[in-house]
């Protein structure tokens, strides 16, 4: 299995090389673009022909922010019922058109009385050569935990409770096209940690990684980026490549010295050519290199920047110093307007603390249906039903493409 990482990192690599070149701004693609956006359909162009309502307020020229917002009901082993607003903007921030920036606000509340907020930006400015990138989010989250590694079971259970923030803000200059370097400032907070006291393996690793009922990891960061995807939200080609090293310390205010490594690699191809479908690749790393994290802050499925990894399992269900994920997705057009479509998507996990553990790949498979929220902005809401072993599974609901 070890082997079959290293072939599917260095497949992402090659690919990278490989890849098409960025062809943002020739004239021919964006005549082309343009002539299949005003034939397609979305929900607002829907609800405008069922009602007679004239909502609509965007248009092709991307001189105002393409606005989806949606309320949704969906249901997960970690949280049961939960209603959510969901909202994203999408928008030119230059003349030159040649990307989109992003924005999207979310709110989530559960039956079992969990809320969060999430906000994330991803804003580019060509004339400055300038990206910024942003991940702040709030929960108020009880929850459950199970334990260490890749053995635990669903039955290793511990309810736990804690506040969380995350303020997380990235500076990023373009040295050369689609190329990035920039660094930026990462804080995760978590206080009124508490748990119960039913022994077994998830109380025994949750105490060997947290002693109080606080923790602070603040540090710094470096950051490598390849980018030469249009739109973030749902990419039709092109890469995107993220190194990030972070050093935590106590002088910034770190209850420990750690640092980690992530590595968040991803692919997109046409498939057919002439088709609007697409055939995704993500690999994503977080590696603790040095050092001890709180409990909280381990690498997790379910933790990444957007909380997509993992579909099919809780986040949080499997924990440990170093995750290796891997996923791919096939996305189909089911409706000729483009009002709908599909996906199919797999993935696999391993979570270890050592690399001379022993290692066990976690799978998960799931199918999915996207409705297109804004034909402008290309913005699909995603609705995924995952499964994985062991009984795990749940539905899934995202604004844009989950990776």
């Amino acid at each position: 299995m070890h082997h079959a990482y290293i072939c599917i990192l260095s497949l992402q690599l090659l690919l990278f090389i490989l890849g098409p070149k960025n062809t943002f701004g020739q004239s021919s693609t964006r005549a082309k673009e343009d002539s299949i956006t005003n034939q397609s359909k979305d929900i607002v162009d829907l609800i405008h022909l069922e009602f007679k309502t004239p909502l609509r307020r965007d248009s092709a020229e991307g001189k105002k922010p393409f606005f989806s917002v949606i309320p949704v009901v969906g249901y997960s082993m970690q949280s049961g019922l939960t209603g959510a607003i969901i909202t994203n903007a999408s928008f030119y921030t230059d003349a030159s058109k040649s990307r989109f920036s992003n924005l999207l606000i979310n709110g989530y509340y559960s039956e079992f009385h969990q809320y969060w907020f999430t906000a994330n930006s991803s804003l580019f400015f060509e004339k400055y050569k300038l990206h910024l990138v942003g991940d702040m989010r709030y929960y108020k989250f009880p929850t459950q935990t199970y334990g260490i590694g890749t053995n635990t079971t669903l039955s290793d259970a511990l309810n736990i409770n804690y506040t969380y923030l995350r303020i997380n803000q990235l500076v990023l200059f373009e040295i050369k096209p689609n190329f990035f370097i920039g660094g930026g400032i990462n804080h995760d907070s978590h206080w009124n940690i508490g748990a119960d006291t039913i022994s077994g393996k998830a109380l025994t690793d949750l105490r060997a990684y947290q002693n109080s009922n606080h923790s602070n990891s603040t540090g710094i960061s470096l950051n490598t980026v390849y980018d030469s995807r249009k739109n973030p939200e749902n990419p039709s080609g092109g890469s995107y490549g993220n190194i990030q090293y972070r050093p935590n310390m106590t002088f910034l205010g770190s209850d420990n010295n750690w640092q980690s490594l992530v590595l968040d690699l991803r692919h997109y191809i046409k498939l057919p050519a002439s088709s609007s479908n697409i055939l995704a690749f993500w690999n994503y790393y977080n590696f603790t290199l040095d050092g001890t994290p709180p409990y909280l802050d381990l690498p997790s499925i379910g933790w990444d920047a957007y909380s997509n990894t993992g579909r099919g399992y809780a986040p949080g269900r499997y924990t440990g110093k170093n995750l290796m994920y891997f996923e791919s997705e096939y996305r189909f057009v089911l409706s000729h307007n483009g009002l709908l479509g599909g996906v199919v998507f797999g993935n696999m996990q391993d979570i270890y603390q050592n690399w001379s553990d022993k290692h066990a790949i976690i799978p998960g498979a799931g199918i999915g249906l996207r409705l297109k929220m804004n034909k402008y902005s290309n913005t699909n809401l995603g609705i995924d039903y995952g499964f994985g072993v062991g009984g795990s599974h749940g539905l899934f609901f995202n604004l844009g493409e989950v990776f």
